[in-house]
């Protein structure tokens, strides 16, 4: 026997079991079956729904039993196939007797006929109208508004859960486990709320199907088969009423079990234990109950020994109660309480109570959750994927992962980029809506709120995805929320390149040169130079917007000259020298010829004075800012004219003027005379003089 258990519960468990057993129902609608089969299948299903309803009353809590609306559904499509199955038999072989159906049917329909016809269809008229307009239509109602309520309270829940997150109430693995579990318990009342109206069509089938078997079967025992009408009643009364009844029964007892799964608290307590501790927890209810019983009991005329009796025991119940030792929780509360003797040690503090600070963070409001859920196929997350790894290609390094979450001080539709724990840049983005982004150059306006791109600071407006292609034909670019925070993100990135950059990326990147080049580096680190050095070097490349791809040149001109120098600013001259097909490639990629702007001798010869003394000497702030100025002026002509800004200077003042121009003139590219290709062609466009 238990070989046989065995093998049953490994076919149950197996992939096999429920596609065969769904399609050998639908199978039942179609192909006949004799009448053993049905007695078979219908002991069958007053079985499951038994251990349905028993299942759902000794469950802890509702969403332990998840799968409860598929078995609702299975058991309802099991049922009907039952009753078309059974009333191709009562009408094909209902002449033959009451047997025609099976026994099943036969004992059902004779228990509640009882031998009175006209009383057997009245109960079972009842318990029809008990289990469709009561129980079905009650339980169809508490599943609808479960699930609404429960949908309407996830924003309140989940903002809760973010609030104790934040205070450190909960840790990371609780925020998900408890998100987790308000998701399933949002999904598990919206699949009752279907499966509810399962069970409510099939009362409605049961009372059609009743109707189609009376009438049915009496006419066509009349008129096929020469049956009186009294005796072709009363065999199809007795048979639809026995068909009706063992379909009616499993159909009440899982409609009950919809209805007490769906009222019962989602909390972990037998079902028993919680309506003890919550009706008869208070003694004074059965005191009070057991005086009035026995006030009604005597009073004249009143059944008084029945009255009585049952005051007698309510009155036994609350004097055993109040005998019974403290309640479990007064005593757990006790137990809790802290021994005075014996003082608690304060637990050391350790390096894991010292938090580290993300390389790359994306905070989020709790509007934008949506957005970076994986669970909720978060659009924004394969952005940022997409994100690194077009700048781990163009920049030359692994872009560091980037640590997502929510935070309540921000606002509900914001969010912030920080790197190594500063924040760098806000925004806040409209997440129903789409950003129509205006180039410049367009002067019809869209109908949207007006504001700006974050990334860039172009005029912008949010419009209706109804207005996407309106805003389109207009030439406005078009983007949805996710590309909005994912361009910001990359624009923050690729400005600060030099921050991801670190000795472990710098070692990484060393160690697959070294698979290749094992001299090379050999040589290099630490014979040569220091990894430190290296590390700064590439971070002040990374600073003027240099890929360090290409590792192998990069290495080979530090170490030809970082046997005479470890000056960083030396080193980078030198690297940059190196990569000057690259500098050239990246500052002017279609032009045959470089167009540069240069400044007049007498100023560059200003400047070199002005500099020489180094980080700490500078210049006249009016001469500053005319520079700047004039600087800026012609690389906005030069952007009209669809050609790139470059500015070429003397090795010895290039240094200096990057960092000079970086932020007040971001768009030009200041290039050395030494890092230009003999191959290149220079075409000169403008001098900037004094």
């Amino acid at each position: 026997m238990n070989a046989i258990a065995t093998r049953v519960s490994a076919f149950a468990r197996s992939g096999i079991a429920l596609p065969v057993g769904l399609l050998a129902m639908l199978s039942m609608i179609v192909l006949p079956l004799p009448a053993i089969m049905l007695d078979a299948l219908f002991t069958f299903n007053i079985c499951i729904s038994l251990v349905v309803i028993l299942a759902v009353i000794y469950v802890l809590r509702p969403l332990d039993l998840a799968a409860f609306p598929t078995i609702l559904l299975i058991a309802t499509l099991l049922r009907l196939a039952l009753n078309v199955a059974s009333t191709r038999i009562v009408l094909l072989e209902g002449h033959t007797g009451t047997d025609a159906a099976g026994k099943v049917i036969e004992a059902f329909g004779e228990f509640v006929i009882g031998g009175n016809y006209a009383v057997g269809l009245v109960v079972f008229a009842i318990l029809v109208i008990i289990n469709f307009v009561v129980v079905t239509k009650g339980a169809g109602r508490v599943s609808e508004v479960s699930a609404r309520f429960t949908l309407d309270a996830m924003p309140g829940k989940q903002m809760a859960i973010d609030a104790d997150l934040n205070a450190g109430i909960i840790s990371q693995a609780e925020a998900i486990e408890r998100r987790n579990e308000i998701r399933t318990e949002a999904d598990f009342y919206g699949s009752m709320d279907g499966a509810s109206k399962f069970v409510k069509g099939d009362a409605v089938a049961g009372i059609l199907i009743l109707f189609i078997n009376l009438l049915g079967g009496i006419v066509i025992g009349v008129a096929q088969h020469d049956l009186d009408f009294s005796t072709a009643a009363e065999t199809y009364a007795l048979l639809t009423i026995g068909d009706g009844l063992v379909a009616q029964i499993p159909s009440l007892l899982l409609a009950t079990s919809v209805a007490v799964i769906v009222t019962r608290m989602s909390k972990s307590e037998d079902m028993g234990a919680q309506l003890a501790s919550q009706l008869l927890g208070d003694k004074r209810v059965l005191r009070v109950a057991a005086g009035i019983l026995a006030v009604l009991g005597l009073i004249p005329g009143m059944p008084n020994m029945a009255f009585l009796l049952m005051a007698a025991v309510c009155a036994t119940v609350a004097w055993f109660a109040s005998r019974e030792v403290p309640d479990d929780d007064a005593q757990e509360q006790q137990d809790e309480l802290p021994d005075p003797s014996a003082a608690a040690k304060p637990r050391e503090l350790s390096w894991d109570d010292v938090g580290e600070a993300d390389v790359i963070a994306l905070d989020v409001g709790y509007r934008l959750i949506p957005l970076v859920d994986q669970e909720q196929n978060g659009e924004l997350m394969r952005r940022i994927k997409g994100v690194r790894k077009r700048l781990s290609a163009e920049l030359g390094f692994l872009v560091p992962p980037v640590r997502i979450r929510d935070d309540l001080d921000l606002s509900a539709n914001g969010y912030r980029i920080s790197l190594n724990g500063s924040a760098l840049a806000t925004g806040e983005v409209v997440l129903d809506r789409e950003l129509a982004i205006n180039p410049g150059h367009i002067d019809q306006r869209v109908e949207g709120l007006p504001t700006k791109e974050p990334a860039f600071g172009l005029d912008a407006v949010w419009i209706d995805p109804l207005q996407h292609d309106t805003a389109q034909s207009m030439g406005y670019t078009v983007v949805d929320v996710s590309t909005v925070v994912a361009t910001h993100l990359s624009k923050v990135l690729q400005d600060n390149a030099q921050e991801l950059f670190g000795h472990q990326e710098a070692q990484e990147m060393l160690d697959r040169l070294g698979q290749h080049s094992p001299k090379l580096v050999e040589e290099l680190v630490p014979k040569t130079l220091p990894l430190s050095v290296i590390v700064r070097v590439m971070q002040d490349l990374l600073r003027d917007q240099v890929p360090v791809s290409n590792m192998r040149a990069i290495c080979q001109a530090l170490a030809e000259h970082g046997r005479s120098t470890q000056d960083p600013d030396a080193l980078v001259a030198a690297v940059r020298v190196a990569l000057g097909r690259t500098l050239v490639q990246r500052a002017s990629p279609d032009a045959g010829e470089l167009p540069v702007i240069t400044l007049d001798p007498q100023l560059e010869q200003i400047l070199k004075e002005a500099v020489t003394g180094g980080d700490d000497a500078g210049i006249e702030p009016g001469l500053a800012e005319q520079v700047q100025r004039r600087l800026a002026e012609t690389a906005q002509k030069q952007e009209i004219a669809g050609e790139p800004a470059v500015l070429l200077v003397s090795p010895a003042l290039r240094p200096w003027l990057s960092r000079f121009l970086r932020f007040a003139v971001p768009n030009l590219k200041v290039l050395a005379y030494n890092e230009v290709p003999d191959s290149k062609r220079v075409k000169l466009v403008a001098a900037v003089g004094a």
